[in-house]
């Protein structure tokens, strides 16, 4: 079998309007403390593919425009809906209260292999990704409904913070939309 690399046109991309119109992927991105600039402009850019309905940026974590962003975002910033808050306990609380369900993405005692995480049906979740060092704050993990964990077998036990947002949104897209 041979394959054809597809030209950009037939990509069928949508226009930010018609993204911003389109049905979302029931899931929210919280993104606590997050030190690097291309670290949050690739979230983006994850999110957009994914369709993903929101990213909440908490604490220290950047916010669009600026150009670190942008440079890994490639206009994913301006399709992808995003809040910033100072305080990111006050936004976990509220979400709760709305009916969303938190996921923890942490190393934790008692946290549940990815692969193994099933979702209800019907139901919002709102997945925290924390700082690059120290991960996600204790707080958070006590806050939340579950603590998820991916599975690594190598020598650092440690993956950047937007390739782990890639891997557990991939992973929860496929369990949702496909």
């Amino acid at each position: 079998m041979k394959y054809r690399k597809l030209k950009n046109s037939e990509l069928n991309r949508l226009s930010v309007t018609d993204f911003k119109n389109s049905d979302k992927t029931p899931l929210l991105v919280v993104l606590d403390n997050i030190r690097s600039l291309n670290n949050i402009g690739s979230v983006f850019r994850t999110c957009d593919a994914f369709a993903i309905e929101k990213v909440y940026l908490c604490g220290i974590t950047a916010q669009p425009p600026h150009n670190d962003i942008n440079k890994t975002a490639l206009g994913a910033t301006e399709s992808v809906a995003w809040e910033y808050a100072t305080d990111v306990l006050t936004i976990i609380n509220k979400l709760k209260a709305d009916g969303v369900k938190i996921i923890a993405i942490e190393q934790a005692e008692n946290s549940v292999a990815l692969q193994d995480f099933e979702l209800a049906k019907n139901q919002k979740y709102a997945v925290i990704f924390g700082n690059e060092v120290k991960g996600i704050q204790q707080s958070l993990v006590n806050a939340a409904d579950y603590c998820v964990e991916i599975p690594q077998v190598g020598t650092k036990h440690s993956l950047n913070i937007s390739v782990s947002c890639g891997v557990v949104l991939w992973d929860l897209f496929k369990k949702i939309r496909l």
